[in-house]
């Protein structure tokens, strides 16, 4: 039975909101699903991700394989990184510690950066004084 980890579409018409969820290949996209991994949502600016890492981790490691959008999800949340960073464990690279250190220093170093791209992103959606008009008066009469 192939699973695949992809995205199941909720929401109304326009307004977009997705589960994340691991299915079979075969099930309809709205359809039946194995286990819920968490939900994103792309309306909001930056778009917001809720994941359980273990349990995607775990899903990834049983030869799950995501769809693009939810690989691309992954990735941004250091998923696969943490997954390739075991695999290195486990060929006797590195110690589980060292891992886990260096997925540490790779995680502040991101959400350091998501704070830094939040703020510039609030300083460009202040409000702006509205200008006034151009146009010719009307007289009232």
């Amino acid at each position: 039975m192939p699973v695949k980890i992809r995205l199941q579409r909720h929401g109304s018409k326009k307004r977009p909101f997705y589960f994340i969820v691991v299915a079979d290949a075969r099930s309809p996209r709205d359809g039946k699903f194995i286990q819920k991994l968490g939900t994103y949502n792309p309306l909001t600016v930056p778009a917001s991700v809720q994941l359980d890492r273990q349990k995607a981790l775990d899903w990834l490691h049983k030869g799950a394989q995501p769809t693009d959008t939810v690989r691309r999800i992954l990735s941004f949340k250091g998923v696969l990184y943490l997954k390739h960073l075991l695999r290195g464990v486990k060929l006797g690279l590195f110690d589980d510690a060292a891992a886990m250190e260096k997925f540490q220093v790779w995680h502040s170093e991101h959400e350091a950066q998501l704070k830094k791209r939040q703020e510039a992103n609030a300083r460009d959606r202040r409000p702006r004084r509205p200008m006034a008009p151009t146009g010719p008066k009307r007289s009232e009469s």
